[in-house]
């Protein structure tokens, strides 16, 4: 998609607007960590604390803007990152680093961290 799509932005701003929220961008760590083996919804609730209803709404809005997906393994729902949804938006983000730095030809300078 062109960094010019409207609609482009627009899923780009939802996703990181679902990252916003500390127990879903706690949800997405966990998976990502994971790896492609992801965890079971069992797993995710038990390491977070979690009720299930709390977990579940959760991860419905994750999969809604495509970050995460699952599966089902008989019994057993696994919950999975996106990991090609999780690098085209943050290659989003670093494709404008610096874009409008006049003369500016390094690495971006570190901020501090939050």
């Amino acid at each position: 998609m062109p960094d010019d799509d409207a609609q482009y932005h627009a899923l780009i701003a939802r996703r990181l607007e679902a990252l916003g929220q500390p127990t879903r961008l706690a949800i997405f760590r966990r998976l990502v960590r994971a790896g492609p083996d992801g965890r079971t919804v069992g797993e995710l609730q038990a390491a977070l604390d979690v009720p299930a209803s709390t977990l579940s709404f959760h991860l419905k809005r994750l999969i809604e803007v495509g970050l995460v997906y699952q599966e089902r393994s008989g019994a057993t729902l696994y919950c999975l990152c996106n990991h090609a949804v999780m690098q085209a938006t943050v290659a989003f983000m670093l494709r404008e680093c610096c874009t409008e730095a006049v003369g500016y030809k390094g690495q971006p300078r570190g901020g501090p961290l939050a």
